[in-house]
């Protein structure tokens, strides 16, 4: 049995584990390729910057939904408890009119937030650990400067995050 050809790798191997350098490092984009560290410093601001506005207008949203509700239903059931006992649970349904303003203003800013969110996930996939740090980094700082004041409600039947 003959064995398969021989694979080489190269300069511009797509690295399959996180490393720090910042020369050939190519960025989203063919020919947005990082090669000094002043590049990098830069592509890490940007990265940071793009980091910290998905975590901003994640929230933006959720503040612009509960400003635009048209309508508000809750609906209780029973549901059993420790002991025996009965336990009433409550869901709260937000609903408004699909053709409506908000509606495609939630919608648009819904596919800004996708896109950024895939780029963010491709930006990691480089497994520049410089690039990555900045990712984590937008993200905690985002999440530290807008959801301060998010409410948080947990349900702990939803296992799916």
């Amino acid at each position: 049995m003959c064995p398969g050809p021989r694979v080489q790798a190269s300069d511009d191997a797509h690295h399959m584990t996180f490393y720090f350098g910042y020369e050939n490092v190519e960025l989203l984009f063919t020919g947005l390729v990082i090669n000094t560290a002043g590049e990098m410093a830069g592509a890490f601001v940007a990265v940071f910057l793009l980091a910290l506005l998905y975590e901003g207008l994640k929230i933006s949203r959720e503040s612009l939904l509960r400003k635009s509700q048209v309508s508000i239903r809750y609906n209780s059931m029973p549901v059993p408890g420790p002991n025996g006992t009965t336990l009433m649970e409550t869901h709260k349904t937000v609903g408004q009119q699909m053709l409506s303003l908000p509606h495609v203003f939630q919608t648009f800013l819904h596919i800004i937030q996708v896109v950024v969110s895939y780029f963010l996930m491709l930006v990691f996939m480089t497994y520049n650990a410089y690039l990555c740090i900045a990712v984590a980094a937008g993200a905690g700082t985002g999440y530290f400067l807008f959801s301060w004041k998010k409410a948080v409600v947990v349900d702990i039947t939803e296992h799916c995050h």
